[in-house]
Order: C-alpha cells, then sequence, then structure tokens
C-alpha cells in the first residue's frame, strides 16, 4: 500500500526569502568603482613633450618653452577601461551607468558640475559613450586576457569613446551655430593627442587589472 508524502507548500515569505540574495561584496566593488570614476574626473595631469615651434625659423627670439608643448589630461578614460578588465562587462557597465545617474540627478560628479542640463555640455558625449565603449570592451575581453585580446579592448574601448563624443559635440555645436574653428580647436583639445596618451595608458591599466581580476573573481566566489 503506498502513502502518499505530504510536501508542505512554500508561503510568499518563503520564495521571497529564497529568492532575494544580497550579494554585499558585488555592491561594495560596484560602490567603490563609481567612486573611482568620480575621483578620476578632478585628477589633472600636467603632460609636456617636445616640439618644434611653427615659427622656429621666422623667430629669432625663441625661448626654451617654446620647444615644450604641455597639456592636463584627465585620466578617466583609462580608468574606465580598468574598471572593465577588473570588474567583467555586468558590473563595470553597472557602475558607469551609476556614475551617470548620480551626475544627473544627484550630485555634480562631472568635470563642469551635473544636473540634466549637463546633457547640452559639449564633452556629455564623452561620458555617454562610456556605456557603449564597456559593452564592446567586455564583449571582446571576456574571460580572454590574451595580448591581441588586450589590444582589441583598447582600441574599440577608447576609440569608441574618442569618435562618439566627437560626434555629440559636433552635434551640440552645431545646435549652439559654434563656428567651425571652435569645433576643429575642440576636437584638438580633446581628441587630438590625448587618444595617444589614453591609447597607452588604458593599455598599461588593462594588463594591471587582468590580475587584479582573477583575484576579484576568487574572492566574490567564496
Amino acid at each position: 500500500m503506498s502513502q502518499e508524502v505530504l510536501i508542505p507548500k512554500m508561503t510568499r515569505q518563503d520564495k521571497t526569502r529564497r529568492k532575494i540574495k544580497i550579494p554585499w561584496a558585488n555592491i561594495f566593488v560596484v560602490f567603490f568603482s563609481v567612486l573611482l570614476i568620480f575621483m578620476s574626473t578632478f585628477i589633472n595631469l600636467n603632460i609636456k613633450h617636445y616640439i618644434l615651434p611653427d615659427d622656429m625659423f621666422a623667430s629669432n627670439k625663441l625661448v626654451a618653452d617654446d620647444f615644450i608643448y604641455s597639456f592636463y589630461l584627465i585620466p578617466q578614460i583609462p580608468v574606465i577601461m580598468f574598471i572593465c578588465s577588473v570588474l567583467g562587462k555586468k558590473m563595470a557597465l553597472t557602475s558607469v551607468i551609476l556614475y551617470i545617474l548620480a551626475g544627473l540627478f544627484f550630485v555634480p560628479v562631472f568635470a563642469l558640475g551635473g544636473g540634466i542640463r549637463y546633457v547640452f555640455e559639449y564633452g556629455f558625449g564623452y561620458i555617454l559613450a562610456y556605456i557603449p565603449a564597456v559593452v564592446f570592451a567586455g564583449n571582446i575581453l571576456g574571460e580572454k586576457y590574451t595580448f591581441p585580446a588586450m589590444l582589441k579592448v583598447v582600441f574599440a574601448g577608447v576609440l569608441t569613446i574618442h569618435l562618439l563624443g566627437i560626434i555629440y559635440m559636433v552635434f551640440i555645436a552645431l545646435c549652439k551655430h559654434s563656428g567651425l574653428d571652435f569645433i576643429s580647436g575642440w576636437i584638438s583639445a580633446q581628441s587630438g593627442l590625448k587618444i595617444v596618451y589614453d591609447l597607452i595608458s588604458s593599455f598599461i591599466l588593462i594588463l594591471i587589472g587582468k590580475y587584479l581580476h582573477q583575484g576579484l573573481k576568487f574572492i566574490l566566489e567564496q
């Protein structure tokens, strides 16, 4: 004679308890990454290198400073690539989106402040481009931290940010009826030689992120 085994039905509260699992380690890592992006916004690296002045042969009053080109570099793009290499696509994308939402609706974490009006700033396209850059870089990299993969990530991520940033800037400039001289000067200042420094520093940080990713993965799996 068979006996029926009665399985107690799970209440709605029991189901909720089983479904909700708060990954505190992931939350902490994402929060720290958002803070790191915010901090990188206000770091200005003074970059100097030698150049040949345009009026080198036309002027007899050249001084040593005329042969040195100096500009300030904000390392936010390399930091974005670093976070992507350490956290992977999902958590890096979450960090970037939270940073953008915080700047638009809560606190002025962007270089020139914040608020919803920031979408009309010339440089907002670079910030907005962090999202597709992280998606492209994360899809390419995955768990393959090989030299060719890291090179592809660097070029895909950095060039995506600069390209979309330039397109967005040109659109805003045209809406504001800015002249061609302003547009060309702005592109030269924001995406000229800085692209080279972003590519080099991003590769170095991604290489460092490769080893931090392995350690972080081990910690989160515990």
